[in-house]
């Protein structure tokens, strides 16, 4: 099993739309990224842990995430923190394009993704789920069958 730890700040300013609203909403784009990293995670395949810079506004719950605040801390020192305190760092893979968390990672042999790639594959995978449920579903459609010869 993987282990997510994801800068969340860093990746709210690799996606448009979310960087967009946190502009005049901070809280909604932290849940707007939680939500998303919901359904992408929603597999339950891997543990995942979303790092935000401050402190609690509005709780958000999202099934499968720990969603954690660095307080007076920065969330940089929190990840670094996180990392050191793991059992087994190599099955930790660190989303961020933050340079000094990135090459700190590295260090403690953690698995790196940079946020501008990982929030392309956020993108990528949904609309791979997207398209394979409407093949499945052209696959057992009936019609589909009668129009092809398919038995």
């Amino acid at each position: 099993m993987k282990y997510f730890i994801i800068d969340g700040n860093n990746l709210i300013g690799k996606i448009p739309s979310i960087k967009n609203l946190q502009r005049n909403n901070r809280q909604a784009s932290r849940e707007k990224l939680a939500f998303l990293l919901g359904r992408y995670f929603s597999t339950g395949r891997n543990m995942v842990s979303l790092h935000f810079d401050g402190h609690v506004n509005d709780e958000i719950k999202v099934m499968g995430i720990k969603i954690k605040y660095s307080g007076s801390k920065t969330a940089d020192d929190k990840i670094k923190n996180e990392i050191e305190r793991s059992k087994n760092p190599k099955n930790i893979i660190v989303v961020t394009s933050d340079n000094n968390v990135a090459q700190f990672a590295r260090v403690c042999s953690c698995e790196v993704i940079k946020s501008e790639n990982f929030s392309k594959q956020l993108f990528t995978h949904r609309h791979s789920d997207d398209e394979q449920s409407r093949i499945e579903e052209i696959d057992n459609s009936e019609e589909f069958k009668k129009l092809f010869g398919a038995k």
